[in-house]
């Protein structure tokens, strides 16, 4: 029982100190605010940058365009061997076949132009377009590997997948969330610092009180557990506006930009709200916790000779 009346006196002891001293309080309280602020953007930034590697990455086509001559006995076994590549997805969608004639259908349709060109290629024996494979691979990092295979099979003339467009596009992405994540450390380590520095100011304007526990037999336990609480709360109460932020305002602009829609385009889209903003809010609330207490500790440890 007396551990929980240490710990009970302890938060209330803490309240008390965040109240006394509201000025250096305010003072951590906004140094985590605006520190979680800018973890919550930089992390639902590296969140929308995963996605949208991902999704390129899942949509990276390999297309593998056939002999203009080749046989529809010939352009099945060719199938065949794509699908014992490893590299390959599986599924409906991971290995297609466009022939000649559905291209020029698909082009007629577009342009008029093409239409009057096309009119007179009635058969594959007078249609001079090639037919073609569009391909999907697993890794990515391996599709130079795969579309160097699927190049190797007989009848395959050429094959194209937007070599360096790809790997710079996937390049630039991780540069970006690694980058993110960078910036999420830096900016906990310098709440911590500041956090460390608010609550040491407001130490030296407590030694007298410490001075006076010291001298009532207070124990080392009983004087470091307060401003464990403190901390503790300076952080969650830190991460509040953030919190709530992140939440409504994300929202607000998902809801905003038609279900995400950067540009209006269905493929560059934001992340679903539910459930990134609650997972980034969690996370906000325990590194407010964690960022509070931390600061709050070193301060005791390095500035209180206890």
């Amino acid at each position: 029982m007396k551990i929980f009346r240490i710990i009970g006196n302890s938060i209330r002891d803490s309240f008390n100190s965040i109240f006394r001293n509201l000025a250096f309080s305010f003072a951590s309280i906004f140094c985590i605010m605006i520190t979680l602020f800018m973890v919550s953007i930089s992390s639902l930034l590296a969140e929308n940058i995963e996605s949208l590697t991902t999704k390129v990455k899942e949509d990276v086509t390999i297309v593998a365009f056939l002999d203009v001559d080749i046989t529809e006995e010939r352009i099945a076994e060719i199938e065949e061997l794509l699908h014992e590549l490893d590299n390959i997805q599986t599924g409906s969608d991971a290995i297609v076949f466009n022939s000649k004639m559905e291209i020029r259908e698909d082009w007629m349709e577009s342009s008029e132009a093409y239409e009057r060109v096309m009119e007179d290629w009635d058969s594959r024996e007078e249609n001079p377009l090639q037919d073609a494979y569009h391909i999907k691979v697993v890794d990515i990092n391996q599709i130079d590997k795969t579309a160097n295979e699927i190049s190797e099979i007989e009848g395959v003339d050429i094959v194209r997948y937007g070599e360096d467009m790809v790997k710079k596009l996937v390049d630039a992405f991780e540069i970006i969330k690694n980058g993110s994540l960078i910036i999420v450390a830096a900016l906990i380590v310098v709440a911590a610092f500041l956090i460390a520095n608010t609550i040491r100011i407001t130490i030296f304007s407590r030694k007298r009180e410490i001075d006076i526990m010291r001298l009532v037999g207070a124990s080392n336990i009983n004087i470091k557990i307060p401003f464990f609480f403190e901390g503790l709360f300076l952080g969650i109460l830190g991460s509040i506006v953030p919190i709530i932020v992140t939440i409504y305002a994300y929202t607000a602009v998902y809801d905003k930009l038609d279900g995400g829609k950067l540009f209006g385009t269905e493929w560059l889209t934001l992340v679903n709200p539910s459930p990134v903003v609650y997972q980034v809010s969690l996370m906000l609330l325990i590194i407010g916790a964690i960022v509070g207490i931390i600061g709050s500790l070193g301060a005791v440890k390095k500035h209180l000779k206890i």
